[in-house]
């Protein structure tokens, strides 16, 4: 793969670029659902006004661009990697929030979580014993898929001077130092750019495939 201006080794660079990207987009999608499980488990669960007030507030988020407020938190809490893994939990949370709403609201209609109401049962008790591992599939799911994206929305920020910053090695901020000399050196950006884009696809087919496998089965013959 070459080297850079500076005569690094951008093959070893990207290796450990590797490591810094995929944990980032593990903190991102564990971060978002941390903050979003909660709230949409809380308004699919309890419903009425405690679903309308949460639902609005997380409709607050959905309303700005998908990458438009991630530049905006980043810049204002100021460049750095740890500020943008925030800005994009902060961003993507309704998403999940939705999501564990649509799944808390099936499994409370479920005859087994009358029947535990009905012994006396506390409210907590059902979430975490009944309602929360009944919900989790199609969040499973979703996390799986935003892993990959997560890495690309941060390699952006990354890109744009948002994300990032030097030592640290991290894909998008390589492909931002080759800027100058693409023309000349296109490997210095190509191999980056290559690694970026292989590690979404791969994230992308592992939950396409978990989809397909904790999806609901279709019955009839084809």
């Amino acid at each position: 793969m070459g080297t850079d201006r500076f005569g690094r080794d951008i093959f070893a660079r990207i290796l450990h670029g590797g490591s810094i990207s995929l944990l980032v987009g593990l903190c991102v999608v564990l971060l978002a659902l941390l903050i979003g499980g909660p709230i949409g488990l809380a308004a699919g669960y309890f419903g009425g006004k405690t679903d309308v007030v949460l639902m609005r507030f997380s409709d607050v988020f959905l309303a700005f661009p998908p990458l438009l407020l991630p530049i905006a938190i980043t810049a204002a809490l100021g460049p750095g990697l740890c500020n943008a893994m925030i800005a994009l939990a902060v961003s993507w949370f309704p998403w999940y929030a939705r999501i564990m709403r649509a799944s808390a609201m099936t499994v409370r209609r479920e005859l087994y979580i009358s029947a535990a109401r009905n012994f006396g049962v506390g409210h907590l008790r059902i979430l975490i014993r009944h309602v929360v591992p009944n919900s989790l599939t199609p969040v499973i799911v979703q996390a799986s898929m935003d892993f990959g994206f997560a890495i690309l929305a941060a390699a952006s920020l990354s890109f744009i001077g948002l994300g990032a910053r030097a030592p640290t090695v991290e894909w998008g901020l390589m492909a931002a130092d080759a800027r100058t000399d693409f023309l000349d050196h296109y490997w210095t950006a190509l191999f980056p750019g290559l690694a970026i884009f292989v590690t979404v696809l791969a994230v992308n087919l592992i939950g396409d495939g978990l989809s397909e496998i904790l999806g609901p089965k279709r019955g009839g013959q084809e």
